[in-house]
């Protein structure tokens, strides 16, 4: 193993262990993004720490939970960071298990090739804490997880800043509050 290998690797568990303690700073999460970019960029991108079945799983959900979230590398954002902790591997292939299993006891099928509105059915017993049951348990606490990591990738990478408009730290000379903010506030008030 060479010493960039194993700093990159370090670097991935440092960034892991930020991600679930739920604070991954943003230059971090965009040093995790460039990673997956250069990796995408050189082919297929090869899954680092689930099977290419669960890759094509998360890839699915990631575009059920926010759809763009694929063409802004959620899943292989993900997938590299859980390569960085086996805490993290384990959650997302134990819960991409369960969402797979869910799919087959309800539509016969596994996640990743049923039909979208099979996916939102089984999500959408999922996504609620009112539906919380045994059956359930599991498969609402990875969805919460799921979603709120995938938020995370989204909104860090280049495609999630551009959606929102961030446009860095840049100096203005007067700032104008949008009228739709102004009326929203306004109604809120009321």
């Amino acid at each position: 193993m060479s010493e960039q290998d194993h700093s990159r690797r370090d670097i991935l568990s440092s960034l892991a262990a930020a991600a679930l303690a739920g604070s991954l700073p943003l230059e971090a999460a965009q040093h995790v993004h460039q990673q997956a970019t250069e990796a995408k960029k050189s082919g297929a991108y090869k899954p680092k720490a689930l099977s290419g079945h669960e890759f094509r799983t998360l890839e699915a959900l990631c575009e059920r939970i926010l759809p763009g979230a694929g063409q802004a590398g959620a899943a292989e954002f993900l997938d590299l960071l859980a390569s960085g902790s086996r805490q993290m591997a384990a959650i997302y292939t134990g819960g991409l298990a369960w969402i797979d299993a869910g799919m087959r006891r309800r539509f016969q099928t596994n996640f990743a090739d049923a039909k979208p509105e099979q996916q939102t059915a089984l999500l959408d017993l999922i996504a609620w804490r009112k539906n919380d049951s045994p059956e359930l348990a599991a498969g609402i606490r990875f969805f919460d997880w799921a979603r709120r990591m995938t938020v995370d990738a989204y909104f860090t990478s280049k495609v999630g800043i551009e959606a929102i408009g961030y446009k860095g730290n840049a100096s203005m000379r007067e700032f104008e509050t949008p009228a739709q903010a102004l009326e929203y506030a306004l109604k809120r008030s009321a």
